[in-house]
């Protein structure tokens, strides 16, 4: 299975609204429930109405279109990670899955995937 790295950085926000986000953003999550409006976007993209956030995020995407009936994707690479003390942010959009880590574990995290057989591209 393939993992293409992004070289940008991203945030995880709460927003008082989606009034000041540029939907035109060449990578956006948008989130709302009952409790809240979350936003997944590039660092230099936060829109000023945002509540909350963390910075120093960066992002892989699994290579691909990946079939609804597959199972156990994510479950596989949060656990390699997880065994190596590397928290993650996942977003699932119709076609694949966005993994996020903390910026100062990106490097050793797509490490441990090629280690276990993923190849990173």
């Amino acid at each position: 299975m393939e993992m293409k790295r992004f070289e940008e950085r991203f945030s995880v926000c709460k927003v008082r609204d989606y009034s000041e986000v540029n939907l035109a953003d060449k990578f956006l999550f948008v989130g709302k429930t009952d409790e809240e409006l979350s936003l997944v976007c590039l660092t230099d993209t936060v829109p000023s109405n945002t509540i909350e956030r963390e910075d120093g995020w960066r992002a892989m995407r699994i290579q691909g279109e990946l079939d609804f009936s597959l199972i156990g994707i994510l479950s596989k690479i949060s656990t390699i990670l997880a065994d190596n003390k590397i928290g993650i942010f996942a977003v699932s959009t119709y076609n694949t899955d966005y993994i996020l880590v903390k910026e100062e574990n990106y490097e050793r995290a797509l490490g441990l995937l090629k280690d276990n057989g993923y190849k990173i591209v």
